[in-house]
């Protein structure tokens, strides 16, 4: 048969019968059901609607506004340290290898190998006396070998797509996991603040309440009080030095926090002094709420990347239906005798070349399961994505519902405030 006959004929037959059985395995109703959450559909709320819109989206240091150095020191020791931040790293460095590992698939694949062998030819072998007889010779062998597959269905290219997706998922993960170590690194400091100040009334309240018991008893010795008001004013002392001592542990406490957050043992915190916690600038949202929230979080952008990487996984599952054709090809030098280079002569050269195909023609149901089971990796990929982002939403409706309630609570609590120092001045007065 002649080259010309072989063109014309037999390989469009090949061809026809590669894709006659590859349409064997079909991908009919075998997809994802879920869908993405459109933001547009998300209701944001009058709590959202009526906030101060005015302020710009925060900086990446946005813990600097306090203007306190030494929390500046503990946001950066943590970062440092915190092993949960180191894991999320080296989750980075994973995902970004394997991207590389699916990469590779990608470009041609050339392996080598030798074998040097030195072989004692017996003198009873099968064969019989003759040459061979008791003799010794070499037979060696060195062999290249080529690959490189055409992807014409996208298999590998799109697995290369999901990799860097989710490696981009990780890195974003890995934005949520700093951004949210450093909020409790903050959480954590302002607690402690708020233990020292809270210790600081509990003391001078105990100091006040002390001072009314000696003046009770002042007056009993003068003989115009009672055993009755000297008790009554010292009732209270002890419940008085309790809180001092409970607000005393939450500072203690408040250290050993900081301390773990960094990655440090409990000591670490003991060279913590007191929070000087200034902030300045008035807290706001900044504007188009909530569709920038959308490329801001790390939380919901990692949900979104996931999304994109499983929609990756469905194109790989599909392309499993098709042939897979390799480009092969190989050079190999050899000889059964001889010196011991003997097989890198010209006479011992051999070679190979053409392509390699492989379908699936009779698989028991495999891909389509496969199919089955990437549609609904997907399918959990959007249902994670749209919780996230519901989550999202609320989560920034709590906190300006939580800075309203602040503002106002802190207003009732001057007045509060102010009250109690016009009492006490009335009672140390009388």
């Amino acid at each position: 048969m002649s080259d010309r006959t072989i063109r014309k004929t037999v390989i469009p037959m090949v061809l026809t019968f590669i894709l006659t059985i590859a349409g064997c395995a079909s991908t009919k109703n075998v997809g994802p059901e879920d869908t993405l959450q459109d933001t547009s559909s998300l209701d944001a709320g009058a709590t959202l609607r009526a906030a101060n819109a005015d302020a710009a989206w925060p900086a990446s240091t946005w813990w600097r506004a306090y203007n306190d150095p030494q929390l500046d020191a503990w946001v950066a020791r943590a970062q440092a340290g915190n092993p949960t931040l180191a894991l999320a790293a080296a989750r980075v460095r994973e995902a970004r290898s394997m991207a590389g590992v699916a990469q590779a698939a990608l470009a041609p694949q050339v392996d080598g190998s030798l074998a040097i062998n030195r072989q004692q030819w017996p003198e009873n072998g099968y064969y019989g006396p003759g040459t061979f007889n008791n003799v010794n010779t070499w037979d060696n062998t060195a062999a290249l070998q080529l690959s490189y597959n055409l992807d014409l269905w996208g298999r590998d290219g799109n697995a290369t797509e999901r990799a860097l997706d989710a490696t981009h998922a990780r890195a974003a993960d890995a934005r949520a996991a700093q951004l949210e170590l450093e909020a409790n690194v903050v959480r954590a400091y302002i607690g402690l603040s708020q233990g020292f100040a809270l210790r600081d009334i509990a003391q001078s309240t105990l100091d006040q309440q002390q001072k009314i018991a000696a003046r009770a008893r002042r007056r009993l010795q003068g003989g115009i009080g009672t055993q009755l008001e000297v008790a009554q004013a010292e009732a209270s002392l002890p419940d008085y030095e309790r809180q001092v001592e409970t607000y005393d542990e939450a500072v203690a406490l408040a250290r050993n926090q900081l301390a773990a957050l960094a990655g440090a043992g409990p000591g670490a915190g003991d060279s913590i002094t007191r929070p000087v916690l200034s902030l300045a600038t008035p807290l706001g949202l900044p504007s188009a709420l909530p569709a920038e929230l959308i490329g801001r979080r790390p939380d919901v952008v990692a949900a979104r990347w996931s999304v994109a990487a499983q929609a990756r996984g469905i194109d790989v599952a599909k392309a499993q239906f098709y042939p897979n054709i390799n480009l092969m090809a190989s050079l190999t030098q050899m000889s059964a005798g001889g010196a011991l280079l003997t097989f890198l002569t010209g006479n011992g050269s051999g070679w190979t070349a053409g392509p390699a195909v492989t379908l699936p023609i009779f698989e028991g149901g495999r891909l389509r399961s496969q199919l089955g089971a990437a549609s609904a990796q997907y399918d959990q990929a959007v249902d994670h994505y749209n919780a996230t982002l519901v989550a999202a939403l609320r989560d920034v409706a709590d906190q300006v519902v939580r800075i309203k309630s602040l503002d106002r609570q802190l207003d009732a609590s001057g007045r509060s405030v102010a009250a109690a120092r016009k009492s006490y001045r009335l009672a140390d007065e009388g």
